[in-house]
């Protein structure tokens, strides 16, 4: 998601101490049923809309399912379009799986990534080879996802390098209610800013390409 979506928008609080929360492991895990639900902003206007919904298979595995619907126009003109469905399975903290399709506007990209012992076999657009099984897709749900170097893109396959760094505590409104968060910067092609509550559960994101801010807004309380 950081890579396409940067590159399509290119074409077209408070301070809290909680030195406490800082030092918990964060105690959130999905569970069947979960849905994680973002209206997109675009400069303050409505974008599009993020959905990040949460399922058990037969077998028991966790299937983390993700949905991009971004559109972008003047008047009835649609100028921008992206879609993007991805979908994880894991099974014992590890990823097993990932199935990922975009739709950049017209540019289409997909990965598919197998588990094979300890590495992903990975078949996608812009990378095709064996990554370490450790890697995280790029879907931000992840708490575990603010300690990593490294993400497998959920559009292409391609291994993305990231640094991320903690910006403090914050709280923010979410699902209509104050949170209070710990605040990220993922430093990429393009920064992205992500919150998490002290549970470890995703509040925000927030991001700028060429003066045009975006922003997710958190519609719903898990």
């Amino acid at each position: 998601m950081i890579t396409r979506i940067g590159a399509g928008l290119l074409s077209v609080a408070m301070l809290a101490s909680t030195a406490q929360a800082k030092t918990e492991t964060p105690r959130w895990s999905p569970q069947a049923g979960d849905v994680i639900q973002f209206d997109v902003l675009r400069k303050g206007k409505p974008f599009g809309t993020h959905t990040v919904s949460f399922d058990r298979d037969a077998e028991g595995r966790l299937i983390a399912r993700s949905q991009v619907e971004l559109k972008a126009g003047l008047g009835p003109i649609t100028v921008f379009r992206y879609n993007l469905d991805a979908t994880e399975v894991w099974q014992d903290g590890e990823l097993v799986s990932l199935d990922g399709r975009v739709d950049d506007d017209g540019e289409k990209g997909q990965v598919e990534a197998e588990r094979e012992g300890a590495l992903l076999e990975v078949n996608g657009t812009e990378f095709q080879g064996e990554v370490d099984g450790k890697i995280l897709p790029s879907s931000h749900w992840n708490f575990a996802q603010t300690q990593a170097s490294e993400l497998l893109s959920t559009e292409d396959g391609e291994i993305l390098k990231v640094s991320v760094s903690d910006q403090g505590t914050e709280t923010i409104e979410a699902a209509g209610q104050p949170v209070q968060t710990t605040r990220y910067l993922m430093d990429s092609d393009i920064d992205v800013t992500l919150w998490y509550d002290d549970a470890g559960r995703w509040m925000k994101l927030a991001f700028t390409a060429r003066g045009q801010n975006i922003e997710y807004v958190l519609t719903n309380s898990y």
